[in-house]
């Protein structure tokens, strides 16, 4: 890691949550466009979300095992600058796009170093805790101890909150950190105050 972690507010459905997480100091927002999660939004929806993200923040677009066509579709209405791919897509599959694009893997079946291998085109690895292929958002934690960065920059999610971030970033010492649940009071619904202090958290961390 260099300089203080990146930190991405993940699963937004709201314009007010968009603009709190934007001036709480968030690096990157996250849009969930996987129908089966509580915080999926429709295309046109992230569209109207997008809108309110002022310069110099990035858009992220969360996608599970979706159609090509169907992120094309995405990308035709939504201006994303960063692609996430949840399910057991392959590296062809992610690379498609023309945009950058993440790939999530399960702390619990895939090490850090084999999903650099698999995907080393990939502009980051992120270690999520949730099941091979699934979704996250969870709310449960990782193993921080066992994770460690190798060569692409290593994005950290999983069950962090206000509470255990620091830890996490002292221990882990990852390029970003990723929250949806952490700072929720409910799935898609966001509170300021939790972003606004899941942030100064993470940061602090030197």
């Amino acid at each position: 890691m260099s300089g203080p972690v990146r930190v991405k507010i993940c699963g937004l459905t709201r314009v007010p949550d968009v603009r709190a997480a934007c001036r709480a100091g968030a690096d990157a927002l996250g849009f969930v466009f996987v129908p089966a999660s509580k915080r999926w939004v429709s295309p046109e929806r992230a569209a109207e979300l997008v809108r309110a993200v002022p310069p110099f923040v990035e858009r992220v677009g969360l996608f599970l095992d979706a159609e090509p066509e169907f992120v094309r579709e995405v990308l035709a209405v939504v201006p994303l600058g960063l692609l996430q791919f949840h399910g057991r897509e392959e590296a062809g599959f992610c690379s498609q796009f023309g945009l950058p694009y993440t790939k999530a893997v399960s702390a619990a079946q895939e090490p850090v170093k084999e999903a650099e291998a698999a995907f080393g085109n990939a502009a980051g690895i992120l270690v999520d805790s949730h099941a091979p292929g699934g979704l996250g958002g969870t709310g449960h934690t990782v193993a921080w101890d066992a994770i460690r960065p190798g060569r692409l920059p290593l994005i950290l999610a999983g069950g962090l909150n206000s509470a255990n971030v620091a830890e996490a970033v002292r221990v882990v010492r990852p390029w970003a950190v990723d929250v949806s649940s952490g700072v929720e009071t409910a799935p898609g619904i966001k509170d300021p105050d939790a972003i606004r202090r899941f942030i100064e958290e993470a940061k602090r961390v030197n």
